[in-house]
């Protein structure tokens, strides 16, 4: 039983797709169809459910798949646990980030990082926190920069920082240049350009409305922070957006009124809750601490 095997099965597995296992693995769907039906040959018993939409486990792949985890986990242990002893680092580190984390600059930060440790292979991927989430508690990623609004299953958070979620508008709006905090309340009624909803910044002023019983009316959703600031310069809509959005240099111009209330947008670094960083992803973290 080869370890790539339990890899391609257990991606198969989460995915419930082989062409989406294939493509999270950077694999060729063939290669992950062989794996599967080779230990379905070995074990004698049907893995997978396979219907025209997707897969689903049977009996004997849920079990499989329990120890597949805890083999893979063992494996990755054993080979730390040797290039602890040699002092080596080496290997890969993926890392996920939100766009325009503000509080951390995520390229900065990898920069220095491959500067120090050139024989590791880094990957990044730029995504909403909700998917990065998600990630992160697969394994798929061994790092991730994340907004969070609380407890997260299979995830540890630590927190970075907290900044203020401001009302960003033109000019020329009613509610521009105040000094003082606007109630949520005096927001009724506005229409809202905003990012999707498995972006951080969206999900704390989605929050940050339910909390104070305020609807709001969400007209344009974008997925990146710089079309989100032309729309609201072009009057198409006010923004809800953390405090560094607010000082980019495509928000000048515009205006930034602060919020009442506990509307705070909170960035944490997230690792998987199960086993223990690499030694990689335990350097990035030591950085990240000391602010380099």
């Amino acid at each position: 039983m080869e370890l790539r095997h339990l890899e391609h099965f257990v991606a198969v597995a989460e995915e419930q797709h082989f062409t989406h296992a294939a493509e999270r693995l950077r694999v060729a769907q063939s290669g992950v169809s062989a794996s599967v039906r080779a230990l379905e040959r070995e074990l004698g018993a049907e893995l997978f459910l396979r219907t025209t939409r997707r897969v689903g486990l049977t009996d004997a792949g849920r079990a499989l798949l329990v120890e597949a985890r805890r083999t893979l986990a063992c494996a990755a242990a054993a080979r730390e646990a040797v290039a602890a002893v040699q002092g080596l680092m080496g290997g890969t580190l993926s890392v996920g980030t939100e766009q325009c984390m503000g509080t951390v600059d995520a390229a900065a930060l990898l920069a220095s990082f491959h500067a120090l440790h050139p024989q590791v292979e880094v990957h990044m991927e730029q995504a909403g926190s909700g998917r990065l989430l998600e990630q992160v508690r697969r394994g798929e990623l061994d790092v991730a920069f994340v907004v969070h609004d609380g407890f997260h299953e299979g995830v540890r958070l630590r927190r970075v920082a907290e900044e203020p979620l401001m009302l960003l508008c033109r000019a020329d709006h009613p509610l521009a240049g105040l000094s003082g905090p606007v109630p949520l309340a005096r927001l009724a009624g506005e229409v809202f350009v905003d990012l999707h909803p498995d972006w951080g910044a969206r999900r704390a002023a989605d929050l940050a409305f339910a909390d104070a019983g305020v609807a709001r009316k969400v007209a344009l959703q974008v997925n990146d922070v710089y079309t989100l600031l032309d729309l609201v310069s072009r009057g198409l809509g006010a923004a809800v957006v953390p405090r560094p959005v607010t000082l980019k240099e495509q928000a000048r111009g515009l205006s930034a009124v602060p919020l009442e209330g506990p509307t705070l947008w909170k960035v944490a670094v997230a690792v998987p809750a199960a086993g223990k960083p690499t030694a990689a992803a335990r350097a990035l973290l030591a950085m990240t601490d000391q602010g380099t």
